[in-house]
């Protein structure tokens, strides 16, 4: 097993194309380009741009590519070894990979029989020569090669001698990078191992011309990050996954867990430390740039990652970090969070005022109020620790910080689902119209607008009724809207709680609703989220709240 850590590894990013066959993920031209330079930012030393041939797309983005160029990491080209029967250069699929005009191509070739028998249709003979064939050719028109094994570890296990010729065959060829790839992501951690030790003796019997190992897994069984891990341990030294394990089926390796694991806790060098913190927001960045929702509990970079919301643990982690932290936040480009519910305690309210900018101490009976006065709400439905803009507007409320923007002074909305004869046909569509009336200072105003549903057209009238007074809500828009039913055996008169976030373009926010009344909830979360966005750069002392406002939180008439 490899011990010392000296030598650096080489971090290899497939999020473009083996993260894209994700079910659900369809990426542009640009969100390609765009994540490719968020990749060559972290610090990514190679990024697997896409397949030049297999689609326009990836060819497309390999020639815009051209004229915006990575600063330092290598992009590199996909593509399988050429047909069978087929002669090199006069395969079509090649082609398209010396027109993409990257430096370095990975080829992947069969290392299982079964799949050269059943998959190729073809001979182990002629595999082995279409795996020389490929990489010779390639090497011939100036690209250095990466050796993708395809399916090698399953080929291994059933057929070994097999297996390593595959190998063999691509470094006598001139493969530089020799990647062992647990294709169908079933491998456990100690058939890693034993692996790695017969590539590794295959390499040194045949010192005359010799490659670097690398590790490519897949999450089917849950071990891509375990099982990448034990191939460095044992010699690699290039470990290749996607960002937030993006990829088929279950995935691949995730880079975000082993980028920092390798680092911080092996010791070995990926990027550098400076790079290590825009992890947590290329990790964000690029779930946005999919349309998935991130996952708040993943390791190092979910926003749950470092929150803290038994009291213990919060007063713990006051006094000292380390106490239930396994790394400083800062590193990955984290934040430590203070998390409120009725499991809090006052250590948590008086924590979670400090993160919104309010010096509280155990003295101020205003904190134990608000304690008391979360606990109630939270036994009531509502949830705190996942709508932070609804706790500091609570908790400015409880200082008297909270000026009365506006007033609602109630709704009514109407939903059209579309003609019976268009829903008998499959044509079914709905639409709302929602009035809103809603008071500012002495002004009462009432509007009307409609939207694809409930909550769109509520959303749309309040922001209508309020943006000629507050022109900044023209910037607020909603991302997500999530209902949890809180008591289900009740049916349809179940008390509902929504969830609401909200952006200008630059922060995010989430806010709460609860009522049996589902529209009702969502109105209320709703108009919070417009409330918060509003008041959020005074909070802040930012310079960019409306004067009109902070004259009302200097107690002076609007």
């Amino acid at each position: 097993m490899k011990t010392e850590q000296s030598a650096p590894l080489w971090i290899y990013d497939t999020t473009l194309r083996d993260g894209a066959q994700r079910e659900g993920i369809s990426l542009s031209v640009d969100d390609k380009l765009t994540i490719a330079h968020q990749l060559d930012k972290l610090g990514i030393a190679f990024i697997e741009g896409g397949w030049p041939g297999a689609n326009p797309k990836d060819k497309q983005f390999f020639q815009k590519l051209q004229a915006s160029p990575l600063r330092q990491a290598e992009i590199v080209a996909f593509c399988s070894t050429r047909r069978p029967h087929t002669a090199v250069e006069e395969d079509p699929i090649l082609q398209p990979i010396l027109e993409s005009g990257t430096r370095w191509v990975t080829v992947f070739g069969k290392s299982w029989d079964l799949h050269v028998k059943t998959g190729l249709k073809t001979t182990l003979d002629e595999n082995l020569a279409m795996i020389a064939d490929s990489v010779e050719y390639l090497r011939q028109q100036g690209r250095r090669i990466i050796y993708d094994a395809e399916h090698w570890f399953d080929g291994y296990q059933r057929n070994p001698t097999y297996a390593l010729e595959t190998v063999q065959a691509a470094i006598d060829a001139g493969a530089e990078w020799i990647v062992l790839c647990d294709t169908n992501g079933g491998s456990l951690p100690h058939e890693i191992a034993e692996s790695m030790q017969a590539v590794l003796q295959l390499i040194a019997d045949h010192p005359t011309r010799s490659a670097r190992i690398g590790i490519h897994t897949h999450n089917d069984s849950g071990t891509a990050v375990a099982n990448a891990l034990t191939a460095v341990q044992w010699g690699a030294e290039m470990v290749q996954g996607t960002i937030n394990g993006y990829g088929e089926r279950c995935g691949n390796a995730n880079l975000c867990t082993l980028i920092p694991n390798l680092q911080l806790k092996l010791g070995y060098h990926c990027v550098k430390s400076e790079q290590l913190t825009e992890l947590t927001s290329s990790s964000r960045l690029i779930s946005e740039l999919v349309n998935l929702a991130p996952d708040e509990h993943a390791p190092f970079v979910g926003l749950s990652a470092f929150a803290h919301k038994g009291g213990i643990h919060v007063s713990a982690v006051q006094r000292d970090p380390q106490t239930y932290e396994h790394i400083d936040p800062d590193t990955v480009g984290n934040l430590r969070r203070i998390v409120i519910s009725e499991q809090s305690g006052l250590s948590n309210v008086l924590e979670k005022a400090h993160h919104c900018g309010v010096a509280l101490d155990k003295q101020n009976p205003v904190s134990r109020q608000l304690l008391q006065q979360l606990k109630q709400l939270e036994h009531d439905g509502y949830q705190f620790e996942a709508a932070e803009a609804s706790f500091e507007l609570l908790l400015r409320q409880a200082l008297d910080q909270r000026p009365s923007l506006f007033e609602l002074h109630g709704f009514d909305v109407h939903c059209y689902c579309g003609s019976l004869e268009a829903r008998q046909q499959g044509g079914f569509s709905s639409t709302a119209l929602a009035t809103v009336k809603v008071v500012v200072g002495v002004q009462e105003i009432l509007t009307a607008a409609e939207g694809n549903g409930p909550v769109s057209a509520l959303d749309a009238a309040l922001r209508k009724a309020l943006v000629d007074v507050y022109p900044s809500i023209a910037k607020f828009q909603l991302t997500d809207y999530k209902v949890r039913i809180l008591d289900g055996k009740r049916g349809t008169s179940a008390k509902t709680r929504v969830l609401v976030e909200s952006t200008d373009g630059q922060n995010r926010w989430t806010t709460v609703g609860v009522s049996t009344n589902i529209i009702g909830a969502s109105y209320q979360a709703v108009a919070e989220g417009i409330e918060y966005g509003l008041l959020r750069p005074c909070f802040k002392d930012s310079d960019e709240c409306p004067i009109g406002i902070r004259a009302i939180l200097n107690g002076q008439h609007f």
